[in-house]
């Protein structure tokens, strides 16, 4: 037999074995692949009110998340000085066990762009609140407003604390809060201190930290297009729903959805 014969006739077996074993090859490859754990969903929820108000408004919002497994944490900021409310968001989020997704209202999103740089964050959700750049304070952020928005009926400031008109709080905050709830808030007021309005957050995490926002549409704290504006700007995923201020008491359950899929899309291995 010729050498080229003998060559082609090994190569030809070679070949023939390579194509038996492959179907065995992929086979195995397929298991291994379903055999890798998937990315699992963060548990840990840590939530940031924010100015006229305390921690017990997200309790309805904060069962639910509970029901579903979730690892809540509800912040209570003193409300005085923003430097203050981080420094008792971050105890909060070092407490965890693991990766936080953290959740901000109103002034809480000042704390939260502050806050969120820490290295356990890794999701951010803003509930119309004020998704500010490293240096915007409330007060410097609703200046970007419409001119004709609604106007917060907020007092002049007694002894460097802020008030809202309780007349006129269910109409600008809750508009769409059981009156007897609405009329409580508006009684039971936190005074928001006007060293925190006017301060500039530290940080803005979600420059590096991916971002979710609950736009609500009939808000006459926030303008919504005021909110368009801080949302686009942070490139978050943005959830429009109608409903006031107060969207974490009205609609809990609308809130605890967009807390839920920023802890499926700020998943960890």
């Amino acid at each position: 037999m010729k050498p080229n014969s003998v060559l082609n006739i090994a190569r030809a077996l070679v070949i023939s074995s390579a194509l038996a074993i492959l179907p065995a090859f992929w086979g195995m490859g397929g298991k291994l692949m379903a055999q890798t754990p998937a990315p699992t969903p963060v548990k840990n929820i840590v939530l940031v009110h924010g100015g006229f108000v305390d921690g017990s408004g997200w309790e309805s919002v904060y069962n639910l998340l509970k029901k579903k497994g979730y690892n809540v944490t509800v912040v209570q900021n003193p409300t005085i000085t923003l430097a203050d409310d981080v420094a008792v968001t971050k105890r909060a989020i070092d407490a965890q066990d693991g990766p936080v997704i953290l959740v901000g209202h109103s002034y809480g999103g000042v704390v939260i762009s502050s806050a969120g740089d820490d290295p356990k964050v890794v999701g951010l959700v803003y509930i119309c609140a004020f998704a500010a750049d490293n240096g915007d304070s409330v007060l410097s952020l609703l200046k970007n407003a419409p001119a004709d928005a609604p106007q917060p009926p907020i007092l002049p400031p007694v002894d460097g604390f802020l008030f809202m008109d309780s007349h006129k709080f269910a109409g600008s905050f809750a508009a769409d809060v059981k009156p007897e709830v609405a009329d409580f808030m508006a009684n039971s007021q936190v005074p928001w201190g006007l060293a925190a309005a006017t301060a500039g957050a530290t940080a803005s995490a979600w420059k590096t930290k991916r971002s979710w926002y609950l736009l609500t549409t009939e808000d006459r704290m926030i303008a919504p297009e005021l909110q368009h504006f801080m949302s686009k700007r942070a490139g978050s995923k943005v959830t429009e729903v109608k409903g006031s201020h107060a969207i974490y008491v009205s609609r809990p359950d609308a809130v605890a959805s967009i807390i839920e899929q920023a802890a499926a899309g700020a998943t960890t291995k």
